[in-house]
Formats: structure tokens, C-alpha cells, sequence
């Protein structure tokens, strides 16, 4: 009893395994079309921030270089009352009005100030500085041209707020990234030429900087093209995003919508082929196909396998039956035809388990196959393409966090122009924008680790023995799997959450600059209404004194004297010192919209560009040591493989 139980528990297993194989299998396809949809998402999201960081520095520039003035509201200011009469005042006649005061009621009421005169021109830039070659070693450089270390980052990343702007624009200062990276690591600069930048003893203004950040934007994404035909990604995912920033049409970069053999080729040595079925070469056998491709095939083989070993255990379970039937009837010499027939059926199931034993061994065989020609060399692929793309973008990022640092050599220039509508529409966008990096970076990083935690689990449970026939195993069996353990330890130990505070803290200085250019359009409102409501009480005025003359008192029942011109003029007057107190705040709340602009791009662009810097960095060396590992394991591989 105890045996057959023993049995039946470990058929029970084995066909819990193949549904777990199974499970994992779907999970690893839908973990690649995520992988492949969030690694385009994440390359257009780089164009798209780049693009509209610069829309951004044109529109903020273009108030200081073509000013829109505001209309400075102002009233011509009110003639000194006239002496007020004797108690007893002469009956009211229609007096003449002076000539002086209708030249002055006949003024334009909303004439302009007189023009101001002109800032005083910025100072002068210092140009100590001639050649700065990022890529210097570390240690030449003077303290502060070097990677900003932990107290820099600390100090000089605080987003600038002021409490004139309300409690809703203030912003909590970003914790400092740069304890999740090592110093050596951090500090790494890459020495290639290509990349080598002279900055230039002419002072750039903000638009020159930060046209140079969105070519490294658009160099950076461009990295990502080599694995984006490796992943399967649609070259429709990569429109002129220029035109349509901040847009995309989500419909074509559904990964449902992908057909395997719709992918650019890859050959396999570093180039792309024009082909429209993607494949790889490995060791110069035949070719064969994508990498989706192949998931797709290996789950349907796991389905079949899981499909086949259910049924072999249904038929053991049925044969053991059967036979125990077949030992009572022969137990109890019971009649011969009877136990003929059952000793048939017995004979029947045993044919069929053969038949379901060598089609799990079949079933088996193929999954191996594809394992071992197809899947691996893929993956390792991939790492190179990881390890590649990395490699590109963390440089892209380094020439990056030197260029910002130019900011802070941009002058302050102080002005009154306000925040047009165009500008404002391209802050939302730039806030927009810096939203979708910072989550689709989060994405990539997660569609990653669930991709690697699905092929892992499955590799872990597909090296087991199926079946009584133990399953030949080869020197790729454990290569591949210790290949994706030390991938997946890549990916769990990249420091992803320093690198997302990074592009969420440059998502928050951009919403305080959102926030303060909306509190500066409420003032203008306010300012606008008082306004308003002085021209509309100052027509009332001089309609009075057109009728009754500069002042008019009138004896009512009561014996007290009224005056509805005096009335009048103070609550006009009133009205001005009210006006005139708006206007001031809307004067300041347009200063500090500018002064916070650059100082909050000074501040939040060096914080996220060190971020994603030290993340590529990290990324880079990881991918690197996992390939290296793979490329060592087959070298070996083939030399045993070649020796007798």
C-alpha cells in the first residue's frame, strides 16, 4: 500500500513539474513581447525628451530675445481736489470745467509707462577655462571638475523654490543617487575620440547647451538599435518623433501585432541584413530563427510535453488497476476466457505507455534541441546586445553630465517678460515627457527581470529527469543555466531605483517650474481684474465730474453733508493703490518664473544625468562579465568537443 501511494505521489510531481514548465514557458513569451515593447518605449522616450527639453530652452529663450510686453497698466494720475468750499455752500450751478482738467480727463486711460531703461548688461564670463576634455583622467582634473561625489550631489541638487510662490510650488529636495554607485565605478570615463568634446572659450547660451544634450539624446536612443532588431522590435516604433513630440501610436508598438519573421536580420557577426526573416548564425551552421520565434515553438512543445505526460500518468494509474484486477482473477483460478481478456487489456495499456513514453522521449529531445542550438546562442546575443547598448549609452550620458555643467557659466538675466501661452504648453510637454522617461525606464527594468525570472525558473525545472529513463545530459546544460543565474544576479543588483529618483527628481523640477508659471498666470488675472475694475470706476469719476465739476456737496434731511464726487475719487483711488499692489506681485512672480527656470534646470540636470550615468555604468560591466563568462564556458565547450 505504502509503494503504490509512494506512486502515486511521484507521478503526481511529475506532472506538476510540466505544468509549472509550462506556466513558465507562457510566462516567458509574454516577458519577451514586454521586453521588447518597454525597450522601444524607452528608446522613444529618449527622443522625446530630448526634443522637448530643447522646444523647452528655444521658448524661454525667445522671451528675452523676442519679448512679447505685457501692457503696463496705468492711469493718468488724478488732479489734487479743490479746496473744499465754506460750511454754507452756494446753490449747485453747472461751473465750467478748467481747460487743464479736460486736457486731463481727456487722456488715454490706459496709456503705457514711460519705457524703462534697459538692465545693465550681464558681466562679463570668465574664460579661464579653454579646453575641457571630459575624458581626462580623474586625477588630473581639480576637485570640482570631477564626478560629483555624494556631498556635491547633496548640496548643489537642491531644487529652487521661493516661499513668494505659495506652498504648493515648493519642492522637497531630491535625496542624493550617488550612494548607490562605488567611486571607481562612478568615476570611469570612457577614452573614445568620437566622443571627445571642446568646449568652446565662448560663453554658450541655453538653447547651444541644450541642443548639444538632445544630439546626445537622439545618440543615445540610437544605441538601442542593434538589440531592437535582436528583440523583435517593428522599425514602424521609430517615427521622426520631432514632429509629433510627446505622441505615438500606441496600436503599433502592441507586441500582440508582431509577427516573428517581420524582423531586420541579424547575421550573426556585427551586421544587419536586409532580409525580412530575422535569424542568427551561430558557428557557422545553418541559420536559424528569431528569438521569439523559438519561444513561441518551446512553448508549444512544453503544452505537447505537459499534454503527454498527463496522459502517460492516466494510463499508469488505469494499467495498475488493471493489473491488480487481472492478479485477483488469477489468484482465485477464475474462469480462463475471463482472465484471458483481462490479461489483454494489461497487454494493451502496456503497449500505449510505451507508445506515450516514447513520445514524452521525443517531445524531451526536441525541447533539448532547441535549447541548446537556438536558445542559448540567442541569449547570449542578447547579452552582447545588452552589454553593447550600455556601453553607448553610458558614454552618450558622460558627455552629457559635462555639458550641463556649462549651465552654470549662463548668466541670470534679469527680466519682466511673462510666460507666454507657447511657453507654457512646452513646460507641460517637457513635464510630460520627463513622466514617460521615468516610467518607462521603470518598465524596462521590470519587463527585464520578469523576462530573466521566467526563463530561469523554467531552465531550472526543464535540466530535470522525466520519466524512468534518465535524460542525457550535455556540457550546455548547466552552461546555459549558470549563464542565466549570473543574468539575472546582473539584473537584480543593478542599482535601477538610484537611476529612477534620478529622472523623478528631474521630473520634479520641472513641476515646480509648471507650478510657479501657473501661479504667475493667476496673478496676471488678478492683476488684469483690478485693473478693470479701476477703468471702470475712473469712467465713473470723470462722467461725475463732467456733470457736477471737480467736487459736489449737497445738504440732505438729516443736516449731513454728502459729497459723491469725494466719494467717488476715494474709491478710485482706493482701487489704483489696489491695482497698482497686484501689479507689483504679478512684477515679481514673472522674475521668479525666470530666475527658477535656469536655476532649477542648473540644479535638476546634472542630478539626473549623473543618475543614469552610473546606471549605464554599472549595466555596461555587468553585461560584460556575464557574456565574457558564456564566451569562456563555449570556448571550452568546443575544445572538448574536439579532443578525443
Amino acid at each position: 500500500m505504502g509503494c503504490c501511494y509512494s506512486r502515486l505521489i511521484k507521478q503526481e510531481e511529475m506532472v506538476s513539474r510540466c505544468k509549472a514548465r509550462k506556466r513558465y514557458m507562457k510566462q516567458l513569451v509574454k516577458a519577451r513581447q514586454s521586453f521588447s515593447a518597454s525597450h522601444s518605449f524607452y528608446l522613444r522616450s529618449l527622443r522625446n525628451t530630448g526634443s522637448a527639453l530643447l522646444q523647452f530652452a528655444t521658448n524661454e529663450t525667445n522671451l528675452h530675445h523676442h519679448p512679447h510686453h505685457h501692457p503696463h497698466h496705468h492711469l493718468p494720475p488724478l488732479p489734487p481736489p479743490t479746496p473744499p468750499p465754506p460750511p454754507t455752500p452756494p446753490p449747485l450751478p453747472m461751473s465750467p470745467i478748467s481747460d487743464s482738467w479736460t486736457t486731463s480727463t481727456t487722456t488715454n486711460s490706459s496709456a503705457l509707462l514711460p519705457p524703462r531703461p534697459p538692465p545693465p548688461p550681464p558681466p562679463p564670463v570668465s574664460s579661464s577655462w579653454d579646453f575641457w576634455d571630459p575624458f581626462m583622467p580623474s586625477s588630473s582634473r581639480s576637485v570640482t571638475e570631477e564626478e560629483w561625489d555624494e556631498a556635491t550631489v547633496t548640496s548643489e541638487v537642491a531644487v529652487t523654490t521661493t516661499t513668494t510662490v505659495g506652498r504648493d510650488a515648493s519642492v522637497a529636495a531630491p535625496p542624493s543617487i550617488i550612494s548607490g554607485f562605488s567611486k571607481d565605478t562612478a568615476a570611469t570615463a570612457s577614452t573614445s575620440s568620437e566622443l571627445a568634446m571642446v568646449v568652446s572659450t565662448k560663453s554658450k547660451d541655453l538653447v547651444e547647451i541644450i541642443k548639444e544634450l538632445d544630439d546626445y539624446f537622439l545618440k543615445a536612443a540610437d544605441a538601442g538599435g542593434p538589440l531592437s532588431l535582436l528583440l523583435e522590435v517593428p522599425t514602424c516604433t521609430f517615427p521622426d518623433l520631432k514632429s509629433q513630440p510627446g505622441t505615438g501610436n500606441g496600436k503599433n508598438l502592441n507586441p500582440l501585432f508582431w509577427t516573428w519573421n517581420s524582423s531586420p536580420k541579424w547575421n550573426g557577426i556585427g551586421k544587419f541584413c536586409d532580409d525580412s526573416i530575422g535569424n542568427v548564425n551561430v558557428g557557422g551552421g545553418s541559420a536559424i530563427a528569431t528569438h521569439g520565434s523559438t519561444v513561441e515553438r518551446l512553448y508549444a512543445w512544453e503544452k505537447k510535453l505537459y499534454d503527454e505526460v498527463k496522459n502517460a500518468e492516466t494510463l499508469k494509474l488505469e494499467h495498475e488497476k488493471k493489473a491488480a484486477q487481472l492478479r485477483k482473477l488469477e489468484m482465485k483460478r477464475a474462469d480462463y476466457v475471463k482472465t484471458e481478456k483481462a490479461k489483454k487489456e494489461v497487454e494493451k495499456l502496456e503497449s500505449r505507455m510505451m507508445v506515450a513514453s516514447q513520445a514524452i522521449e521525443t517531445t524531451s529531445a526536441e525541447i533539448i534541441k532547441l535549447r541548446e542550438s537556438e536558445l542559448y546562442p540567442q541569449l547570449v546575443e542578447l547579452v552582447k546586445g545588452l552589454m553593447a547598448m550600455w556601453r553607448s549609452m553610458y558614454e552618450c550620458h558622460q558627455v552629457q553630465t559635462h555639458i550641463v555643467q556649462q549651465l552654470k557659466y549662463v548668466n541670470a538675466i534679469p527680466s519682466t517678460d511673462p510666460t507666454s501661452e507657447i511657453h507654457r504648453q512646452s513646460t507641460l510637454q517637457l513635464e510630460l515627457e520627463a513622466q514617460q522617461w521615468h516610467i518607462s525606464f521603470c518598465n524596462l527594468v521590470k519587463a527585464q527581470r520578469d523576462y530573466i525570472q521566467s526563463l530561469t525558473g523554467w531552465l531550472r525545472l526543464s535540466l530535470f529527469q522525466l520519466g524512468n529513463k534518465p535524460v542525457d545530459r550535455t556540457g550546455l546544460d548547466s552552461a546555459i543555466y549558470s549563464f542565466c543565474e549570473e543574468w539575472q544576479l546582473a539584473v537584480n543588483n543593478a542599482p535601477d531605483k538610484v537611476a529612477s529618483e534620478g529622472v523623478k527628481s528631474f521630473l520634479t523640477v520641472i513641476h515646480a517650474i509648471v507650478v510657479q508659471q501657473g501661479e504667475e498666470q493667476k496673478q496676471k488675472k488678478k492683476s488684469e481684474f483690478a485693473f478693470k475694475e479701476l477703468e471702470k470706476k475712473a469712467a465713473e469719476l470723470r462722467s461725475l465730474e463732467t456733470k457736477y465739476g471737480p467736487y459736489s456737496l449737497s445738504q440732505v434731511s438729516s443736516g449731513r453733508i454728502k459729497d459723491p464726487v469725494g466719494e467717488k475719487r476715494a474709491k478710485v483711488e482706493t482701487l489704483r493703490a489696489r491695482a497698482e499692489e497686484e501689479k507689483a506681485r504679478y512684477d515679481k512672480s514673472v522674475s521668479v518664473t525666470r530666475a527658477m527656470t535656469l536655476n532649477n534646470l542648473q540644479m535638476g540636470l546634472p542630478h539626473v544625468f549623473q543618475a543614469v550615468t552610473g546606471f549605464a555604468n554599472v549595466c555596461t560591466h555587468a553585461f560584460e562579465s556575464v557574456y565574457n563568462q558564456a564566451k569562456s564556458t563555449n570556448e571550452l565547450h568546443q575544445v572538448k568537443r574536439i579532443l578525443p
